[in-house]
């Protein structure tokens, strides 16, 4: 059963896409107008399967969500994390068959915006086309970014690495605090994101605490040493493209953090 979309759960789209480009008030209307119908899932759902036709993209308004593949002898690989405001689907617009699937790792809350809804405000609104464009780009920049950790980063600079991303994509969208985030996966999810077994996902969660860099699990996390974490992922986050007013940047994390580790008196 769905239902249509309130207007704090519209704004999520707006949100994601002023963090990375520019929007006029008559495109954030515009946006904010789309329809979109809203439907729930439990934890484990496919929202979008492998080898799917779909005519509508999703936009995730609550939970978590990742892309994945399975392999014939039932291995996953998880190929991207998304958020709340992320639209995972978008190739969909244009690409007829789905090649991966799309499921929940939590409870989730997600809306649906027809393609011709999508195309329409498209072909009349040039900036809010590119806006998705970009959007799609920082998607394929992500993918490069991770692909280059598989294949020449260690097990704990792939893994402080996804934390700093993560951090501050949960950050462009206000659901960060100043010195940490909410990343509400198990560590088999990130065994299946960067190739780790869960004993050696475990044993550097444990390496990064015992470093001073990170306090807390994964689905509560707090950034005790963020200048630390960024130098063991050996982090840059030029790929994410994100807007410095929106993001706030790499330096305003630190500041934030040493506010908080030392407040004034």
């Amino acid at each position: 059963m769905s239902v249509l979309a309130t207007a704090p759960e519209r704004r999520r789209l707006v949100q994601k896409l002023s963090s990375l480009r520019t929007l006029t008030e008559d495109e954030r209307r515009v946006l904010l107008g789309l329809p979109m119908r809203v439907r729930n899932y439990g934890a484990d759902a496919d929202i979008v399967s492998d080898g799917d036709s779909p005519h509508e993209c999703c936009l995730v308004l609550t939970g978590f969500v990742c892309r994945y593949k399975m392999l014939g002898d039932g291995r996953r690989q998880i190929l991207s994390f998304h958020t709340p405001g992320d639209m995972p689907d978008l190739q969909s617009l244009y690409l007829d068959v789905m090649d991966h699937s799309l499921g929940t790792l939590v409870e989730t809350t997600a809306a649906f915006i027809e393609h011709g809804a999508i195309r329409g405000i498209m072909r009349k609104h040039p900036g809010i086309a590119e806006a998705f464009s970009r959007d799609m780009l920082v998607d394929a920049a992500i993918f490069r970014e991770w692909m280059t950790g598989l294949g020449r980063r260690d097990a704990r600079e792939r893994i402080a690495h996804l934390l700093c991303e993560m951090f501050l994509r949960s950050r462009a969208v206000g659901l960060a605090r100043e010195t940490g985030f909410s990343f509400p996966v198990t560590q088999a999810d990130i065994g299946d994101a960067l190739g780790l077994s869960t004993v050696h996902v475990n044993r550097v969660l444990q390496e990064l605490r015992r470093d001073g860099l990170v306090r807390g699990n994964f689905s509560n996390l707090a950034i005790l040493d963020w200048p630390g974490l960024l130098a063991a992922g050996d982090f840059d986050p030029t790929y994410l493209h994100q807007r410095p007013e929106t993001a706030g940047g790499i330096g305003a994390v630190g500041r934030a953090l040493e506010g908080a580790a030392h407040p004034a008196h």
